[in-house]
């Protein structure tokens, strides 16, 4: 354990002898937490001391955060208390408890990218995305854990530790987004940040049951967070509801002109959209390519899912997208020679600060051949191309977010790595928006995510259908067991 989460831990438990926390603020989603707060019903400072509370007594068995800033979070969330009663009202988000990926820089806070290498790395400037959130009135909790450089999909960390899920502290939460997943779930922070680049948002978003959206390539600016593959890496938003996805994509979108991946495109009003429903919406759903592979109880959940959508007016479409198996292989390749190119200089200069299966991981892309390569990419035009025409007959492609349950911890990662981002790797070749809203559970009790993907840069439409979904359904409002007694 880090000396800043010791020392952030001894705060935590100091306050709480001093001063209850309000119940279960730190179970209501941002919309909820909000009303409390213009109501004066709750107070920014009782709001993030339940959260704080929270961490206290689950983070020694989750390990979902790297760094917690006790003390700045409760000096933030006073001054936005003073701000509400001055009548300085930032919107949806003043006030309401934020966990960042240890991916994205935080100005003054360390920020390690799950790495030795980055360790005692402190930036001078928040990544844009967090800066964006800030000025929205969200608060800063802490930095959460992921695989080391976001190289995995279990968050795995031989240098912090791994998270476990709350669901079941055997399993794997996911990743590489999986800290923030773990922490949503439990109510160790309301709304989180996550990276997505092959899956990593929506992964852990299923298998922890929370919402997680990859938004579509460029929508939101990637400056100030470590790049694992240039042209598949997705910032992204997650919480435990559509609404709050939503509210906090709003606030981060937008062109970023020193960004050469951002995109000059109008932000639309992603909230006031919600209510739209699903009436006349053409749903596409390719059964071949969602049902190879999957398991059982995942492939129920799914087809209810689709039953959900039909009863609230949505035509289900049977249709076929050719490449899209192939496509997740040219991810991979992709993927494998940026990630080389990357970490090049450190490969060559500290191989020994890396954890030997992501130094392996990433050395392999330094082998893979210029041929190799022009095929990936031949292979994603043709993709364009073929979702393109798609979408001009559906509004909405719909799969399993993952062919499985959440995983054991004690199992290698390259054995599910296929089967986790089986259908979520093609869609960030493609830089197409989707994403990940809970839809059922296993026998065991553990959360599966239905995943809906849309045309370019229509996260509104996706964010409708997934709104409509929730709210005819009640998986996100379950909570995992742990830490549901009495105490701090």
């Amino acid at each position: 354990m880090s000396a800043d989460r010791r020392g952030s831990e001894r705060c935590i438990a100091s306050r709480c002898e001093e001063r209850p926390v309000a119940a279960r603020l730190w179970a209501l989603p941002a919309r909820e937490l909000g009303a409390l707060l213009r109501s004066g019903e709750a107070s920014a400072v009782q709001v993030m001391e339940a959260v704080l509370g929270r961490i206290q007594a689950l983070e020694p068995e989750l390990n979902a955060y790297i760094t917690v800033v006790a003390e700045h979070a409760l000096a933030d969330a006073r001054r936005c208390d003073v701000e509400l009663a001055a009548g300085r009202d930032r919107g949806p988000l003043h006030g309401i408890p934020l966990g960042v990926k240890d991916l994205y820089d935080t100005a003054g806070v360390r920020s390690t990218a799950g790495s030795r290498i980055l360790g005692e790395r402190v930036p001078q400037e928040d990544a844009v995305a967090v800066a964006r959130l800030r000025a929205a009135g969200a608060v800063l909790v802490g930095k959460t854990n992921l695989n080391e450089f976001a190289c995995g999909v279990t968050t795995t960390n031989a240098h912090y530790g791994d998270t476990r899920n709350p669901w079941d502290v055997s399993r794997s939460p996911g990743g590489s987004s999986g800290g923030s997943a773990a922490a949503l779930a439990a109510g160790l922070c309301t709304l989180a940040l996550g990276t997505d680049t092959g899956g990593s948002i929506r992964i852990p978003a299923a298998l922890c049951g929370v919402v997680g959206l990859k938004p579509a390539y460029g929508r939101v600016s990637c400056r100030g967070i470590m790049p694992l593959s240039w042209e598949q890496d997705h910032a992204g938003p997650m919480a435990r509801t559509v609404w709050d996805v939503a509210a906090m994509l709003a606030a981060m979108a937008g062109w970023d002109p020193a960004d050469p991946g951002s995109r000059n495109a109008p932000v639309p009003d992603y909230v006031s959209g919600l209510d739209g429903g699903l009436q006349g919406l053409r749903v596409g759903v390719d059964r071949d390519y969602a049902g190879r592979g999957t398991g059982a109880e995942v492939w129920s959940a799914f087809a209810a899912a689709l039953e959900v959508l039909a009863g609230l007016g949505a035509q289900v479409v049977d249709v076929h997208v050719p490449g899209l198996e192939e496509g997740r292989a040219a991810g991979l390749v992709i993927w494998g020679v940026e990630a080389a190119a990357v970490h090049a200089e450190w490969l060559r200069t500290r191989p020994e600060d890396y954890d030997p299966q992501v130094r392996s991981r990433l050395e392999e892309g330094l082998a893979l051949a210029g041929t190799e390569v022009a095929r990936a990419q031949r292979l994603r035009r043709l993709l364009h191309r073929d979702l393109r025409l798609l979408f001009e007959s559906v509004d909405l492609l719909v799969t399993p977010t993952c062919a499985l349950e959440a995983p054991l911890r004690d199992g290698a990662e390259v054995e599910v790595l296929p089967a986790l981002t089986r259908f979520s790797r093609v869609f960030n070749l493609v830089g197409l928006p989707a994403v990940s809203v809970p839809c059922g559970f296993t026998a065991a009790g553990l959360p599966l995510g239905l995943q809906l993907v849309g045309a370019d840069l229509d996260e509104g439409r996706v964010l409708r259908a997934a709104y409509a979904y929730e709210q005819a359904t009640d998986w996100h409002r379950r909570r995992p067991a742990l830490g549901q007694g009495p105490g701090c």
